[in-house]
């Protein structure tokens, strides 16, 4: 027995004063509603109406009933508008997640942004300690979490939020003791800092990019601000992301690697939970990162 359902039924045939009226209210059938009351009455014990020819009549406990029933059913649909309302406004916690090297830079800087101009959203942002199944963070209790790899997954929804550059560079005293770098193919020739998830190197784009499983590795890390910095120090060859070495490529401290045969950029992807009715607050963050990455390019500088 469905509690909640007979509930109603009998709620609405208390003031309605009929089965078959209640029964129109409801978009049922009248032996239908008088089943469920019967079932009620069965399960509390007692008899809830008087039944006649012409009419029906609440008894006491019937009428102590129905208003207690009533308030309950008030309650429930209170809490479900609630809810609903809760939805469809942008307040509430958001929690987040996001591997280490992309919330440090250009991620970290939106989700600032967002909590400035959203501040009835309650942020949540972690970083790191990501699972390599998809829908992990749902169970981990986060709304969004992002990567940069084109994920297939129908547990999941996937949104394009931007693109990230990276930039193949070393510095100019590497390049002194070195020599440049004139093909993808000598990577294996050179001293090379790479990141522990990123192996091998795409150079190149469309039909030019070729794939480098980079053998000669001089230095290692799961940071790309490690790498970076093993590259301004004049270690190696670095692929990294282009906004937190814009700095670095500006002054002199790194110069950029075959210019000609420019890295493909990554895509920086937002997943979230697979519910047809996206919750506003996300919809909106969602919205404004987006906004965020288009009206912050990295700046343009001579290479």
């Amino acid at each position: 027995m469905d509690r909640l359902l007979v509930m109603r039924s009998f709620v609405t045939v208390a003031k309605v004063g009929s089965f078959s009226g209640a029964a129109k209210v409801l978009g049922s059938s009248g032996s239908l509603v008088s089943r469920h009351v019967a079932d009620l009455e069965k399960q509390l014990g007692v008899r809830l109406v008087n039944r006649t020819a012409r009419s029906i009549s609440l008894t006491e406990p019937g009428l102590r009933y129905s208003t207690f029933a009533q308030r309950v059913l008030d309650e429930i649909d209170d809490e479900d508008a609630s809810i609903a309302e809760m939805h469809d406004r942008p307040e509430g916690p958001l929690s987040v997640i996001c591997p280490k090297w992309i919330g440090s830079f250009d991620l970290g800087d939106a989700i600032a942004a967002f909590a400035v101009a959203h501040p009835k959203i309650t942020v949540r942002f972690e970083l790191g300690g990501m699972s390599d199944r998809t829908y992990d963070f749902l169970d981990s209790g986060f709304d969004v979490a992002f990567h940069t790899r084109d994920l297939r997954d129908s547990s999941v929804r996937l949104k394009k939020i931007a693109a990230l550059p990276f930039v193949l560079c070393a510095a100019e005293s590497y390049v002194k003791k070195r020599g440049l770098l004139a093909d993808p193919n000598e990577l294996n020739d050179h001293d090379c800092l790479v990141h522990v998830n990123d192996p091998v190197w795409r150079i190149g784009h469309g039909h030019a990019s070729t794939l480098h499983k980079i053998r000669n590795v001089a230095f290692m890390s799961n940071s790309y601000i490690a790498l970076q910095k093993a590259a301004v120090h004049g270690r190696g060859i670095a692929l990294i992301p282009h906004r937190p070495a814009y700095e670095d490529l500006v002054s002199g401290n790194l110069r950029v690697l075959l210019p000609d045969l420019p890295v493909p950029d990554r895509s920086l992807y937002a997943i979230y939970g697979p519910s047809a009715q996206i919750p506003r607050k996300v919809e909106v963050f969602l919205k404004f990162l987006t906004s965020w990455f288009s009206d912050n390019p990295i700046p343009a500088f001579e290479r």
